[in-house]
């Protein structure tokens, strides 16, 4: 089984989160190519769809996500897990609320 750990995008300081399993993510969004608000907008309606607590992984490479992703959890509720931007593509990692 492939382990991946997940980190809170805040501060060192924050409590770490879970680790997280590619068992553990629900869908993937590749909303690679795609510009603002579309990442968003794809994300909101794929979360619909899922229950509460599960995971979605996002992968954008529009340079606005950086922020609007984040930015969305927080208005939402859901929590963002995990953000990185190891190579072409941002992946985001958001569990449902």
């Amino acid at each position: 089984m492939i382990r991946a750990k997940v980190r809170s995008p805040a501060l060192d300081t924050a409590p770490r989160a879970p680790y997280i399993t590619i068992m553990d993510i629900a869908e993937t969004l590749d909303a690679t190519g795609l510009l603002c608000p579309l990442p968003v907008l794809k994300a909101r309606k794929r979360l619909q769809g899922l229950a509460s607590g599960e995971v979605l992984k996002v992968l954008a490479d529009d340079p606005a996500a950086v922020i609007d992703v984040p930015h969305f959890c927080a208005e939402a509720g859901h929590t963002l897990l995990s953000q990185s931007d190891d190579g072409p593509a941002q992946t985001y990692l958001i569990r449902k609320a």
